[in-house]
């Protein structure tokens, strides 16, 4: 195990190495800030200057270099918009996107594996293909146009939930949550939904299928002839063995939730790292975009541990193989 999280530690490190020159170079592309921070009645003298204090007058590689050496210190730059250091701004911003995330993750597990679990084990019935049509719909709809319905909805003609903004927030251990207040969720409630409905319709297909495939094992046969209820069968030798997959996919998408949250709390007017750096590319505010991009390659990279962890743990297959090739 000591081997395997050494050598995963350093594919991270050389992931992160990779990332951070593509999203340097990538972000340069995308403009000059410059232009976007001063007075249109700026003199070239004002611009040239401006260029200097911000050291956007050297080259690119010496500017990447010295974006690394900062890095490594934990400095990743400071806002050209908000004169503040990026990461502030990113960590600032966290503890809401990670809100939603968290959120959006609990009610596509909550409803996607019973759902999933039901289809399995009656797909034929009017209820497995409701399920199923449903599942098609929560791939096919686009995230902008369910949030403004839901808007629609049940913000402006039922009035039962607000439209935007995250609500009354409470700190905790410092950092401002708004999920321990019941207007916080009231607040979160439909982004939380419109962020999740992809996701939950990825893991009702997903324990369907598994669901299907672990019927036809020879263990729930056996298990069957033994006279256990379907109660048992289903809790503990089906949904234990579709656990595997399940683990492995959900840890993933929760990385993507973190990282494509940015269409719904734009819709929403969520205050979180979306929001930030849909308002960063306005005004091309290249500290914040590339600590904001690093962060979230950041996530993915200890997510992927995490999950690589918990699939070990899971599968005992895993681990002897593992084993076996440290020995």
């Amino acid at each position: 195990m000591l081997a395997f999280l050494i050598r995963r530690s350093l594919q991270s490190i050389a992931v992160l190495l990779a990332m951070s020159l593509l999203v340097f170079a990538g972000v340069y592309l995308i403009g000059d800030p410059v232009l976007a921070m001063i007075s249109p009645e700026a003199t070239q003298a004002d611009i040239a200057a401006t260029r200097a204090a911000l050291g956007l007058d050297r080259p690119l590689w010496v500017q990447y270099g010295r974006f690394v050496g900062a890095a490594l210190s934990g400095d990743l730059g400071r806002s050209y918009a908000y004169s503040t250091p990026a990461v502030a701004l990113i960590v600032q911003r966290m503890p809401a996107t990670m809100e939603l995330a968290v959120a959006a993750l609990a009610i596509a597990i909550a409803i996607g594996i019973p759902l999933g679990l039901w289809a399995g084990l009656r797909p034929d019935s009017i209820a497995g293909r409701a399920i199923m049509t449903g599942s098609i719909l929560g791939f096919s709809l686009p995230t902008f146009w369910v949030g403004l319905m839901l808007i629609v909805l049940f913000s402006v003609s039922l009035d039962w939930l607000p439209a935007s903004g995250r609500g009354a927030t409470v700190d905790v251990l410092g950092l401002e949550l708004s999920i321990f207040t019941f207007d916080g969720w009231k607040h979160l409630l439909l982004p939380a939904f419109n962020l999740a409905l992809f996701k939950l319709a990825l893991i009702v297909r997903l324990v369907r299928a598994g669901t299907r495939e672990a019927l036809l094992t020879d263990y729930v046969r056996f298990a069957r002839a033994k006279g256990l209820s379907n109660a048992r069968i289903v809790g503990v030798h089906v949904l234990k063995n579709i656990l595997i997959p399940i683990v492995t996919v959900v840890g993933l998408e929760f990385g993507s939730l973190i990282a494509f949250s940015i269409v719904t709390e734009s819709i929403f007017a969520w205050p979180g790292m979306g929001k930030l750096i849909i308002d960063s590319i306005a005004v091309l505010d290249r500290p914040v975009i590339v600590a904001y991009l690093l962060v979230v390659v950041t996530v993915f990279v200890a997510i992927n541990l995490v999950v690589d962890l918990a699939y070990s743990a899971l599968d005992p297959r895993v681990r002897l193989a593992d084993a076996g090739m440290d020995g």
